[in-house]
């Protein structure tokens, strides 16, 4: 397991017999930490993990031979935000009271969507809430953060020219002040 988690390495694979065996090829070929592995919507498999940038870059390289022909997409984002960790696996620490804006930004992609949080917290001062990666969502990606209203709307931006590039966006929303019973059914 490595002490210090730097980089995060995705791979899509629309095949879940291959991801499995790409799963394996990236956990042999390095010391990276799984941060998630499973099926997604439409019948694909996603694996993601962490780790340093070089360790990461190894890990997907492994995965990606093994895929034959099954590779969707793979992505290393180097230096990422700590708070992407957290936000990946919903162990964020929040108080609901202290909500201002909710900020959300809705991809076409999974894997893409680590990326386009990373740019919304690199952005402006916010705390991502949740980084959704495709479960029950048709291989879409969200993402959910929240600051005062001009540091939301100014994540959201940054995170949404991202996804505009790679031509993954669905859509983006600033909530100001939203109702607290939102706040329940999100996190």
């Amino acid at each position: 397991m490595p002490s210090e988690l730097s980089a995060i390495g995705l791979i899509e694979s629309s095949s879940i017999a291959l991801g499995y065996k790409a799963e394996d090829a990236m956990l042999k070929a390095a010391a990276v930490e799984l941060l998630s592995a499973r099926t997604i919507c439409s019948g694909k498999y996603l694996i993601v993990v962490g780790g340093d940038v070089s360790a990461v870059t190894s890990s997907v390289q492994a995965g990606a031979a093994e895929l034959e022909g099954a590779l969707i997409e793979e992505r290393i984002i180097p230096r990422v935000h700590p708070s992407i960790f957290p936000a990946i696996s919903m162990a964020t620490d929040f108080d609901p009271s202290n909500l201002q804006a909710l900020g959300i930004i809705e991809t076409f992609s999974a894997s893409s969507v680590v990326e386009v949080a990373d740019a919304a917290a690199k952005a402006a001062d916010v705390q991502l809430l949740r980084v959704h990666l495709a479960m029950a969502l048709g291989g879409k990606g969200f993402v959910l953060l929240t600051g005062d209203v001009a540091a939301t709307e100014a994540a959201v931006a940054a995170g949404s020219a991202v996804a505009m590039e790679d031509g993954i966006l669905v859509n983006r929303v600033v909530i100001p002040a939203p109702a607290a019973e939102l706040m329940r059914e999100l996190i």
